[in-house]
């Protein structure tokens, strides 16, 4: 990371378990759910873990035994529970607020990259004041590919006016860091966020990662040549 230190222009970050802890409020719908269909709720650790894998793989571990078109049938009625409460407990993750205004402050343009659809992207980030701060706001329903495909990070890119190898982007599964070397940015793994038991970010091959949000900041800034 250190060769490419003088080189970063501008910032992208995954959203759900990379820039926002929203597990408080995803939990607490699948929990409603789970109740509503007289199941015990999953320990809140264990849902945390598949977050990022999105909303069908949350179904799945918490209704095991369902077939696929009652599975179809739960995710829908777990989306429309989610929307409801979609920012009630979910915050940016500590740390990550004052490196955002240090980015704000020294004209670096950052972003959000992420699977999350657009109706649920939008609010959440409404909600949480950065909407008017953002260079650019990729959802998983922007364009027809998802992450893995590097797509959506270019776009990213093309919107926030900085070309790929300037940028850094930083997200919390192996799915990110895969768009990101696929799209020949500079890579950060979020070890922090939303990761699977026996996962290990390690294996990613991202160019560095962050162990807590502390130590994101202090790589990000130094990134861009804001603070060594």
């Amino acid at each position: 990371m250190d060769q490419i230190l003088d080189k970063i222009d501008a910032v992208l970050f995954d959203l759900d378990g990379t820039l926002i802890d929203t597990a408080p409020d995803m939990i607490a719908a699948l929990t409603k759910l789970q109740i509503a269909h007289d199941l015990d709720p999953l320990p809140y650790e264990t849902a945390r873990a598949h977050i990022s894998n999105g909303a069908l793989a949350l179904i799945r571990i918490a209704f095991p035994d369902a077939v696929k078109s009652e599975a179809s049938k739960l995710h829908r009625e777990y989306l429309e529970c989610y929307e409801d409460s979609i920012c009630v407990k979910s915050q940016i993750f500590p740390n990550l607020p004052e490196l955002l205004d240090d980015l704000d402050e020294h004209n670096c343009p950052w972003g959000i990259v992420t699977n999350k659809p657009k109706r649920m992207t939008d609010p959440l980030l409404a909600t949480l004041d950065l909407t008017n701060r953002l260079s650019c706001a990729i959802s998983g329903d922007t364009l027809p590919q998802r992450k893995p495909d590097p797509a959506p990070l270019l776009l990213g890119c093309q919107q926030t006016g900085t070309a790929p190898n300037r940028t850094v982007y930083v997200g919390d599964s192996a799915r990110d860091i895969e768009a990101g070397r696929a799209a020949e940015m500079i890579t950060i793994a979020a070890a922090f966020g939303y990761i699977v038991p026996g996962d290990n970010p390690v294996t990613w091959n991202s160019d560095a990662i962050a162990l807590n949000t502390k130590e994101l900041a202090k790589i990000l800034l130094k990134a861009v040549n804001l603070k060594t």
